[in-house]
C-alpha cells in the first residue's frame, strides 16, 4: 500500500501514543499508598472477576544506548541487582495480599533496561516469586525482552525454564556507521546467532524492535537492513520512530543534531520500510508501529476484535487489568492508573516502609472512561459503534461529541476515517494515522505546558 507522502507531511505532529488514556503526563502525584491499596480491594472483590496481565520493569544495562528513551541505568555492580530483586519481590507479595486468588494471569511482560542482564539463575528466580504469588494461565503469554549483547544460549534456556515463551530483541539498526552513532554495536551475525537460539529451544514467538528516523540512516542503507530482518523472519516487527527530545533524555545531546535524517527524509525511512515489510516481506499492519505474520495470535486478535492498548502497546488479550512492579512501572486497573515512583531510594523507602511506592496516579472520572473507550476502539479496532457507545454511556454522540466530529471531517477528506451516523470507520490509509484519528476525542490536548509533552505521531 502506498501511503501519499504529502499527508504524512500534513498529519505529523506532536500526540499521544494512547498506551493510556489520560496520557501519562496527566497523572498526579497527591494520590497515597493507601487510597491505592483501597482501589486493589475494590478491583477485586466485583462480582465478576476477569484474568491478569503483569508486567516487570527492570533497569539494569551494562552500557547507555544514547537513543534510548526508556527509564533505565547503567551499572556493573551485582550487588546493586540482586539488592533490587529483593525489594522487587517484597513489591510483589505486598499487591499480591489484595489480588483474589482465583484470578489469573494470561499475559506477562518482562522490559527495561535489558532484563537479561540479570543472571540465569536470577532469571529463573524472579519467575519463581512471580509464580508463588499469582496463579498463571497454562497457556500465558510470557514474554522477555533481550539485547542480543552479551546474551548467552544460558540465559535463553533460562528463560525457558521460566517458562518464557515470546522473546522480544532490541535490533534497532544493522548499520554499524548507525549503530556506531548511538553506541550499540551488534552485528547481523550476533541477532542472527541470537534468533537461531530462540527457535531452537522453542519460544513460540520472536518479535524485533527496530527504528527509524536514527543519525546517519538514508534510505538505501534502511532497506538493506529491512531485507535481512525479513530474512531472519521475526514473528513480529515493531517499527519505532525515533523521539529526539535531549531536553528531557539528557544523553541524547550526545547525537548531534545534524547527523538526524530531515521530517521529509524520515518519513521516506518509514514509508519504504512499511512498503517493504508488507510486500516483500508478507506482514500485516497491525497499527501504528506494529507488523505481524497473518497467522500470529497479533492479527488473529485484530481479526476477532480482541486486540488491546496497553503501556506495552498492543496486546492480544482485551479485558485484563494490569499490575506493574518495579521503578517507573506503571500499572492500569478498573478505573486507575498507577506509576511507581522513578528513583531507587524512593522505591526502597516505601517498601522499608511496608508501603506501596506510588508516586503518581489517576482516577478516571466518567468522562475519562467515556473518552477512553472511543479512543481505544478506534486504535485497536478502527472502527467504533456508536448506538454502542450511546447505549453503554447513555449519551447522545452527535450531540456529546460535536466538536470531535467537526475536526474528524477533514480527515474524511483527506480519506483516513468514513464517517456514517452508525459507525467511524478508519480506512486502510487511516491506519497510519491511527494517533491523529484518536486525538480528535482527546479532552486533555488542550491543556497547557511548559515544556513538549509527546513525540510526532508519524
Amino acid at each position: 500500500m502506498q501511503v501519499p507522502l504529502a499527508l504524512v507531511t500534513k498529519y505529523n505532529r506532536p500526540g499521544p501514543r494512547y498506551t493510556s488514556y489520560p496520557p501519562a503526563p496527566h497523572f498526579r502525584p497527591d494520590i497515597d499508598a493507601e487510597a491505592i491499596v483501597r482501589l486493589l480491594q475494590e478491583d477485586n472483590l466485583q462480582p465478576k472477576l476477569g484474568p491478569l496481565s503483569l508486567y516487570v520493569h527492570l533497569p539494569f544495562c551494562r552500557s547507555l544506548c544514547y537513543y534510548c528513551g526508556c527509564h533505565m541505568m547503567v551499572t556493573h555492580r551485582p550487588e546493586k541487582i540482586a539488592q533490587y530483586l529483593k525489594y522487587l519481590a517484597r513489591e510483589i507479595a505486598l499487591v499480591a495480599r489484595w489480588v483474589a486468588p482465583e484470578r489469573q494471569v494470561v499475559q506477562l511482560h518482562w522490559g527495561g533496561g535489558t532484563p537479561t542482564y540479570l543472571a540465569p539463575a536470577q532469571i529463573v528466580g524472579l519467575m519463581e516469586v512471580l509464580r508463588a504469588h499469582f496463579s498463571f494461565a497454562d497457556k500465558a503469554e510470557l514474554g522477555i525482552e533481550a539485547d542480543p549483547r552479551g546474551l548467552t544460549k544460558a540465559h535463553l534456556e533460562a528463560a525457558r525454564q521460566a517458562g518464557f515463551n515470546r522473546i522480544s530483541f532490541g535490533v534497532q539498526d544493522l548499520d554499524l556507521k548507525v549503530q556506531q552513532a548511538i553506541n550499540r554495536i551488534q552485528p547481523y551475525e550476533q541477532v542472527a546467532e541470537v534468533t537461531h537460539w530462540a527457535r531452537e529451544l522453542g519460544f513460540e514467538s520472536i518479535s524485533y524492535d527496530l527504528i527509524y528516523g536514527l543519525p546517519h540512516q538514508q534510505v538505501a542503507q534502511f532497506e538493506q537492513t529491512i531485507r535481512r530482518v525479513i530474512a531472519l523472519g521475526p514473528d513480529r516487527i515493531s517499527l519505532f520512530s525515533y523521539a529526539h527530545v535531549p531536553w528531557k533524555k539528557k544523553h541524547q545531546r550526545l547525537i548531534q543534531e545534524a547527523w538526524l535524517p530531515s521530517p521529509a527524509e524520515k518519513l521516506q525511512l518509514f514509508l519504504r520500510a512499511v512498503e517493504l515489510l508488507t510486500t516483500e516481506g508478507g506482514y500485516r499492519y497491525i497499527g501504528m508501529d506494529h507488523f505481524a505474520r497473518p497467522e500470529d495470535p497479533l492479527s488473529r486478535a485484530l481479526d476477532e476484535g480482541t486486540l488491546q492498548r496497553n503501556f506495552q502497546g498492543y496486546s492480544t488479550h482485551g479485558g485484563t487489568e494490569l499490575y506493574a512492579f518495579g521503578i517507573s512501572a506503571i500499572s492500569q486497573l478498573r478505573d486507575a492508573y498507577v506509576q511507581n515512583v522513578l528513583t531507587l531510594p524512593e522505591y526502597y523507602a516505601a517498601l522499608d516502609a511496608e508501603r506501596l511506592p506510588v508516586g503518581k496516579a489517576y482516577r478516571l472520572t466518567e468522562e475519562d472512561l467515556l473518552r477512553r473507550h472511543v479512543i481505544m476502539s478506534l486504535m485497536c479496532h478502527f472502527r467504533l459503534d456508536i448506538a454502542d457507545v450511546e447505549r453503554r454511556f447513555g449519551i447522545a454522540f452527535a450531540e456529546h461529541f460535536a466538536d470531535a466530529l467537526a475536526q474528524l471531517r477533514a480527515l474524511e477528506a483527506d480519506g483516513l476515517v468514513v464517517c456514517t451516523p452508525e459507525a467511524i470507520t478508519v480506512t486502510e490509509i487511516g491506519r497510519f494515522f491511527i494517533r491523529n484519528v484518536a486525538m480528535t476525542f482527546d479532552a486533555y490536548l488542550s491543556v497547557p505546558s511548559d515544556r513538549p509533552l509527546y513525540s510526532q505521531t508519524v
